[in-house]
């Protein structure tokens, strides 16, 4: 790994445990409630997963279950490093409202047995046993079975509905379609994040000698394993078998949040393109997990409110008009209010071009200003208080950052969806990085992150152009009238590990054959 790696993982410790701090609150409230409410009770169970390994779960009834009648199953695999407790809140609302549920924890984790296989085989294998336990000791209906899960949970979920043809709904809520491009984006590494993952697991769980030797592989940069990290990743990517989860027929639901810094939602994007079947896309404002937070506490919570009726239409076959909605719907960072479109191609229905003109030379390894934030805490911050990362444009030094803007507007652009950088680069080393910002600008000059994305390149011939095409991670953003949009490429981000070897240098320009430019795109008007 590049430098930092004790800071990172240090940082990533004290993450961990205010998120473990929280679960612990989760815990107690939503147990209590169950032993005395209106639900059928909780039972705390262990179920044998694949290979005889236990699994730590909890069953959850509908009141007056008795055995003479069947209700739909829903399955709840934890979260990275959340013990069994996390769902129970939202575990007692779906069993109020006529489900069985059983949360168990995911192997490798808290009192679960086994080694942490991130979403391997033995983890989908796991959840189809889950499945069988339910059906052999509860009065779970084979007909109507549900998976759902924030983050690990809901890759698994998706995962399990490619391989189990039982699952018939599913709603995964900040996890993934692919693992490589959520945490290796465009080659880069996404530092801060991974250092997030590798902290909980140590922490949580048991890392077994394969995933230790992928973070160390991951973080020392060792490009002789990129092969074989990507061949890992894609075993556990449910983009991977998304021609299996379409024959499978399930109906899923995705939602993710714009600022996510472990699991990007350009990716969710794409794969609810794949999908065949019916499907429903959400985006809101916030961080990994952090749109369904409060619903983990039992308080209302959009995103626990339409897993709820994903499932009663498609597990209970009820008409509550899920199905006839939009099925895209996005809510603004700007302006808080829910959008709704047929598809994610009609986000950004028009685009404005910034020409990004001229020849210009940064050099390497130095941290211009610009920068992403902390993960976590900016997109946080960006979802309460609507205060995203800054920088001062005029400012930035332009030894180290390259800086082209456009003209002020006299309306608001609503930034819908992805942004992409067409551009030329000329480079004095085989290899380095680059990662790009767009700002909003406003008359004073402060700039206010829209949207970014990193980029790394290997063996290229030292002062040969090459292409570069990146599509900055999607957003919904709004520019106000008389501000105007700059884009920013600089070599050195907190969140990223760069590749830039000493006294480097870049080279930006636009050949007349082939200028350079932004896309943005916009909601139409």
């Amino acid at each position: 790994m590049g430098p930092g790696r004790n800071a990172l993982r240090t940082s990533a410790v004290g993450a961990v445990s205010a998120t473990l701090i929280a679960a612990a609150g989760l815990g107690s409230a939503p147990a209590a409630q169950a032993a005395g409410g209106t639900g059928g009770g909780i039972r705390f169970v262990d179920i044998v997963g694949d290979g005889g390994t236990p699994l730590k779960a909890n069953v959850v009834t509908p009141a007056g279950a008795d055995g003479t009648r069947a209700y739909p199953l829903v399955v709840l695999p934890t979260s990275w490093g959340l013990p069994q407790v996390e769902y129970l809140a939202q575990a007692q609302k779906l069993a109020n409202s006529g489900y069985v549920v059983v949360g168990y924890n995911v192997r490798g984790f808290w009192q679960s047995g086994g080694q942490i296989e991130v979403a391997g085989p033995p983890d989908t294998a796991d959840a189809s046993k889950v499945i069988d336990w339910a059906l052999a000791n509860t009065p779970a209906d084979p007909g109507k079975i549900g998976m759902a899960g924030v983050s690990y949970g809901a890759g698994i979920s998706l995962l399990a509905a490619a391989h189990d043809r039982r699952v018939k709904a599913v709603a995964a809520l900040s996890g993934w379609a692919d693992l490589i491009d959520s945490i290796y984006s465009n080659r880069t590494q996404h530092a801060q994040a991974a250092a997030v993952l590798d902290g909980a697991g140590r922490l949580t769980g048991r890392p077994g000698p394969e995933l230790q030797q992928v973070f160390s592989d991951f973080f020392s940069s060792n490009l002789s394993k990129e092969q074989s990290l990507i061949d890992w990743g894609r075993k556990r990517s449910p983009a991977t078998y998304v021609d299996q989860l379409n024959k499978n027929g399930a109906a899923v639901f995705l939602a993710n949040a714009w600022g996510d810094t472990v699991f990007s939602p350009n990716q969710y994007a794409r794969f609810y393109e794949e999908l065949t079947g019916p499907k429903r896309l959400e985006f809101r404002p916030g961080d990994h997990a952090t749109a369904e937070l409060t619903g983990l506490f039992g308080l209302p919570n959009d995103v626990w409110t339409d897993t709820g009726r994903w499932f009663d239409h498609y597990l209970k076959g009820e008409d509550n008009g899920v199905d006839r909605e939009q099925p895209v719907r996005l809510k603004s960072r700007s302006t808080g209010g829910y959008e709704g479109y047929p598809d994610w191609k009609s986000v950004g229905a028009t685009t404005r071009k910034i020409a990004l003109g001229g020849t210009t030379t940064i050099r390497t390894n130095v941290d211009s200003g610009a920068d992403g934030g902390v993960v976590f805490l900016s997109s946080i911050l960006d979802q309460l208080t609507r205060t995203p990362p800054m920088a001062s444009i005029p400012l930035l030094p332009r030894t180290w950052a390259a800086v082209w803007q456009s003209g002020k507007y006299t309306s608001v652009q609503q930034v819908r969806g992805t942004a992409r950088v067409h551009t030329t680069v000329t480079a004095t080393k085989e290899s380095g990085t680059l990662v790009a910002y767009l700002y909003d600008v406003g008359p004073l000059g402060l700039g206010r992150l829209v949207s970014n994305a990193p980029y790394t390149f290997h063996g290229r011939t030292p002062g040969k152009p090459f292409g570069v095409d990146l599509e900055l991670f999607s957003t919904a953003y709004d520019v106000p009238a008389g501000h105007r949009l700059a884009l920013v490429v600089d070599t050195v981000d907190p969140l990223y590990i760069e590749h830039n070897p000493s006294g480097a240098q870049l080279t930006f320009s636009s050949p007349e054959h082939d200028p350079s430019y932004v896309t943005v795109p916009l909601r139409e008007q």
